[in-house]
């Protein structure tokens, strides 16, 4: 009850900030002109937010994203504001394989450090399709989508920390939603089965995976001794266009939020964005 009392209230929690503290708030002081961050699904929504913030802060920001021209207006939006920020944008499906390993090896072509891989992006409550490579889209885009861009990236994460000496720090974008999954937990055996699919469901498993990939990640580089930190977040709830597909949800949102539904676009299978 106390959890839920802070969530609605923004009391703050030890470290000071609250549900109500802003991006702003939390980075005040802080100066990443030395840092680099890949964010996926950085051109909306909270992962906009995201991107807008750390710039501020000095940070490389790359935006990784499926629609590439409004990450380009995103992009021009944060400059408008902060004309010293550093963003660049580079294409990224995470409903196919081929796009991620082609957005891996165009980031390493950069040459750039990585010190922060913020896997932002996700979708949600979707009518049941399969993504590229035959895999149900929800799970495809929240959980194997990132999985693979991580592991991907690691070695270049690794590398940057032996270089700099600067922590390396890894964030899933989880939900407590993973709470609300099919009744065994994941179904590993019939992950893109149509029959017995629940939207919220298969959205619950697949924040299930992003917890258990964090988790199991950060034990392994503990193991190894590398100086990565993984950790899942719960962002809360935030109207964003990650709500597409549930319009009771975001009518009862906006009702308790008081504020008005965003406006969407595009289809269920755009890599939408939540830093939330």
């Amino acid at each position: 009850m106390v959890g839920i009392f802070s969530l609605v209230t923004g009391w703050p929690g030890p470290s000071g900030f609250g549900s109500s503290s802003t991006a702003e708030q939390v980075t005040q002081g802080i100066d990443g002109t030395n840092l680099t961050a890949i964010i996926t699904g950085g051109a909306s929504g909270i992962g906009l937010e995201t991107s807008r913030v750390l710039a501020l802060r000095g940070v490389h920001v790359i935006i990784g994203v499926r629609n590439v021209k409004a990450a380009n207006e995103a992009k021009k939006t944060i400059l408008t504001e902060i004309e010293t920020a550093r963003v660049d944008v580079l294409e990224l499906d995470l409903c196919s394989i081929r796009s991620i390993r082609a957005f891996a090896d165009n980031f390493i072509a950069l040459n750039l450090h990585l010190n922060i891989l913020i896997n932002n992006a996700g979708i949600m409550f979707c009518p049941f399709q399969l993504s590229q490579d035959g895999i149900e889209v929800q799970f495809a885009t929240n959980h194997i989508g990132h999985f693979l861009l991580t592991e991907l990236l690691l070695d270049k994460m690794k590398n940057t920390v032996k270089t700099t000496g600067i922590q390396g720090r890894i964030v899933n974008l989880s939900s407590i939603a993973h709470t609300h999954c099919y009744k065994n937990g994941i179904r590993f055996d019939h992950i893109s089965a149509k029959d017995g699919y629940n939207d919220k469901r298969a959205y619950g498993q697949s924040k299930l995976a992003n917890i258990l990939h964090a988790n199991e990640l950060s034990r392994r580089l503990q193991e190894e001794g590398v100086n990565v930190t993984v950790n899942s977040v719960h962002p809360g709830l935030i109207m964003t266009p990650l709500f597409r597909h549930s319009a009771v949800l975001m009518r009862g949102g906006d009702d308790l939020l008081r504020g008005p539904p965003p406006t969407a676009e595009g289809s269920h299978r755009e890599i939408l964005c939540r830093l939330q």
